[in-house]
C-alpha cells in the first residue's frame, strides 16, 4: 500500500511510519515541523519506501500518483500547543481535516482520523465507551482541542455517509514513549525531564486525577490493526490500568532515584478529573489490547529522555 501520514515528524506519527515501513508499505510523511521533529524521521531518510514533504495541511493538499490511505495525525495535541496556538489547532482540526478528506475522496482511499479521548471531555461517565458523547466546554482553553477534535469526527462521518468515502476513526487516550518532545507540557516528559535533573516534580492540584497511559508500540500496533479493519464507528485504543497523577509521580521518582520529592500546584483549569478507556470494542474486534506494562515502557521512556538531556 502508499500511505500518506499527515503529522508523520510528530511521536505517534513517526513510529507508525516505522511500523508501516516494517510491514512493508510505502509512506509519505507530511508535517510542517510546528511541532514536528525532523529528527524523528531521520533514520529513514533515504529508505526507497519513504518520503517526507514538508507541508501545512490547512492548505490544498497535492500528492503526486495513487494512494491506498490517508492517514491524519496532524495535531497540536499538548496544553502547551494548543494554549499558544489556539488558532492553529482549531484550523488542522476543522480545516486539515477536510482538506485530508478531499484528498482521500480525490484518489479513492481510505481515511484514517486520530482523534482522541478529550472529545469526552471531563467525563460524567467512567470508563469512557465509545457511546458517551462527553462533557466539553467549547469555550474554555482546552475547548479549542476538544472541539477541533468533535468537528474532525462529524467531518469524518459526513464524508463516510454522503461521500461513501471508507472511514476508520482512532480515539487515542494518553501515550507515552521515545520522541515525545521534552518540552510538550503533558504528564511524561513533564514529571520524567523534572525527575532526571533531580528537580521536585510538579503536581497540579491534589494529584488524585487520573490517567492511564498506554506505551507507543501498543498503540501503534492497535492503530494498523484498525486500519486494516472494517470497523467505521470510533474505537477507543489505550491502556485501561488508571493511576493517579500523584501515583505516577512517586513511581517516576523511584525509577530514576531522584530524592526532590513532590510539590503541588495549582490545578489547570478544566483538567479532567479521570479518565480511563473502555476497550470492550477493541478487544472484541480487533483483538487488540496493551502488551507493555507501565514499568517497563516508563523504564524505556526514561533510558531515551536521559540521552537527549545528555545531548542537550
Amino acid at each position: 500500500m502508499r500511505i500518506l501520514i499527515t503529522g508523520g515528524a510528530g511521536f505517534i506519527g513517526s513510529h507508525l511510519c516505522d511500523h508501516l515501513i516494517a510491514l512493508g508499505h510505502d509512506v509519505i510523511a507530511m508535517d510542517n515541523l510546528i511541532t514536528g521533529n525532523p529528527d524523528n524521521i531521520a533514520h529513514l531518510i533515504g529508505n526507497p519506501r519513504f518520503r517526507f514533504v514538508h507541508h501545512d495541511v490547512t492548505n490544498f493538499i497535492y500528492v503526486e500518483g495513487s494512494l491506498d490511505t490517508v492517514m491524519h495525525l496532524a495535531s497540536l495535541p499538548s496544553p502547551v500547543d494548543y494554549v499558544n496556538l489556539p488558532i492553529q489547532t482549531l484550523k488542522v482540526g476543522a480545516l486539515g481535516t477536510h482538506k485530508a478528506l478531499g484528498l482521500a475522496k480525490a484518489k479513492g482511499a481510505a481515511f484514517f482520523l486520530a482523534s482522541t479521548s478529550e472529545v469526552y471531555g471531563d467525563p460524567l461517565v467512567h470508563p469512557q465507551p465509545e457511546e458517551y458523547w462527553g462533557n466539553v466546554n467549547p469555550i474554555g482553553v482546552r475547548g479549542v482541542y476538544d472541539e477541533s477534535k468533535r468537528f474532525a469526527e462529524a467531518m469524518t462521518m459526513a464524508y463516510h455517509r454522503y461521500h461513501s468515502v471508507d472511514t476508520r476513526i482512532v480515539r487515542i487516550f494518553n501515550t507515552y514513549g521515545p520522541r515525545m518532545r521534552l518540552n510538550d507540557g503533558r504528564v511524561v516528559p513533564t514529571l520524567v525531564s523534572q525527575s532526571l535533573q533531580g528537580e521536585p516534580l510538579t503536581v497540579h492540584g491534589d494529584g488524585k486525577q487520573t490517567r492511564s497511559f498506554c506505551y507507543v508500540s501498543d498503540l501503534v500496533e492497535g492503530m494498523v490493526a484498525l486500519l486494516f479493519s472494517k470497523e467505521a464507528n470510533p474505537m477507543n485504543l489505550g491502556n485501561p490500568e488508571e493511576h493517579t497523577i500523584l501515583e505516577f509521580a512517586k513511581i517516576i521518582n523511584g525509577l530514576t532515584g531522584n530524592p526532590a520529592g513532590i510539590t503541588f500546584t495549582e490545578a489547570r483549569p478544566e483538567d479532567p478529573k479521570q479518565r480511563r478507556p473502555d476497550i470492550t470494542k477493541a478487544r472484541a474486534i480487533l483483538g487488540w489490547e496493551p502488551k507493555v506494562g507501565l514499568l517497563d515502557g516508563l523504564t524505556r521512556t526514561i533510558a531515551w529522555f536521559k540521552e537527549r538531556l545528555r545531548k542537550g
